[in-house]
């Protein structure tokens, strides 16, 4: 019989949660956030957008159906989070297409998780007190409160964007797209694909002159992790790109096209995270249920109204989940289209970005 490791979660403010150690064994601090995903655990694990933070699943059990390599989101299948926390962990998954658990995931991954964790209370008072960094500790005698409490995400992007140029041909290539990776999820890349569109990944710090030196349709702003004012040098070439070529963000890349453009950011309180976020259609006024995972929004008012205006706004914070830059075919959204697992709803904003770049290429004909 397997032997407990006792662990620690000790929160900046001093508060200490006993648990269970899984996964690597080492100590480690992060951004402690929550997500309220009932299923993705995966997809979530290997989401780059989650570098630098200790995740909290507030569904009570993780890791029942098991580990599927070919549903990882990462380019290597990796995890770029730090720390996982769990009420409870599944060592006996059943599913057909199982390929390892958990806890073996976790440790060929070198990250550290606990078990046995009050995930209801520590997600209490994340909402209460918003986001707080955190230790995963095996012994509280020596951790330092003032450490914990100075950690700060940095080099987000750079840590998690491939660093070399890679093309992903379509079964029936018709539109070339250059995504520009800050973190990409690979589903971007498939539901490209799978509408004929032939996607070039380039690093995050590639030039806008190489982009437009080679006759891309369009242009695909990916996901990724951190504070989107830290890129500044990705923002300045993102200006370089505005009016050459139809753009589409999501996620990080939302927030870079909007600060590209004049615009401000900020950090939410405790961010949203998870695949239940309402994003209400400014136009239609029908709200989606969506796939999200950022810690920091746009601000509507900083955009100027005849530049662009909002396309989506969270129903539950009236924060921007989408803008539209009408004049220069470009748009963007806060909250993740191609999301898996999650809603499927909002696919047809891939549709709208090969509209956008038909009609670019029917201009230029």
């Amino acid at each position: 019989m397997k032997t407990e490791r006792r662990a620690y979660i000790v929160l900046e403010d001093g508060q200490i949660f006993e648990g269970n150690l899984f996964g690597c064994e080492r100590d480690i601090i992060g951004e402690m956030v929550f997500t309220t995903g009932m299923t993705g655990y995966v997809e979530t694990l290997t989401d780059p957008s989650y570098y630098g933070q200790i995740i909290i699943q507030t569904f009570p059990m993780i890791g029942n159906y098991g580990v599927m390599r070919t549903d990882a989101e990462s380019r290597e299948g990796g995890i770029s989070a730090f720390g996982y926390v769990v009420r409870e962990k599944c060592d006996t998954p059943s599913n057909f297409r199982c390929e390892q658990d958990i806890e073996s995931f976790l440790k060929e991954n070198g990250i550290t998780g606990i078990y046995g964790v009050d995930t209801r209370q520590l997600t209490s008072i994340i909402r209460e007190k918003g986001v707080l960094n955190a230790c995963i500790c095996t012994d509280i005698e020596s951790v330092d409160l003032t450490k914990i409490s100075t950690y700060r995400v940095t080099n987000a992007v750079k840590n998690t964007s491939g660093t070399q140029k890679q093309l992903y041909k379509a079964e029936n290539g018709i539109y070339s797209v250059a995504l520009i990776d800050y973190g990409a999820k690979q589903n971007i890349i498939r539901k490209l694909n799978e509408r004929g569109c032939n996607v070039t990944v380039f690093p995050y710090n590639c030039k806008a002159e190489e982009i437009l030196d080679s006759g891309f349709d369009g242009v695909m702003l990916s996901n990724g992790p951190g504070d989107p004012k830290e890129n500044a040098e990705s923002i300045e070439q993102l200006k370089l790109l505005i009016g050459k070529k139809p753009i589409f963000g999501i996620c990080l890349g939302h927030q870079l096209l909007a600060l590209a453009f004049g615009g401000d950011t900020f950090k939410l309180k405790y961010g949203h995270r998870g695949a239940n976020q309402p994003a209400t259609d400014i136009s239609t006024k029908r709200t989606y249920i969506t796939s999200q995972n950022h810690g920091y929004a746009v601000d509507i008012d900083s955009i100027d109204g005849s530049i662009g205006e909002p396309l989506f706004i969270n129903a539950n914070d009236n924060t921007c989940e989408g803008m539209v830059y009408k004049n220069h075919s470009a748009f963007s959204v806060q909250f993740h289209p191609e999301a898996c697992g999650g809603p499927m709803d909002t696919e047809f904003l891939f549709d709208r970005f090969i509209e956008l770049m038909k009609k670019g290429a029917a201009d230029n004909a």
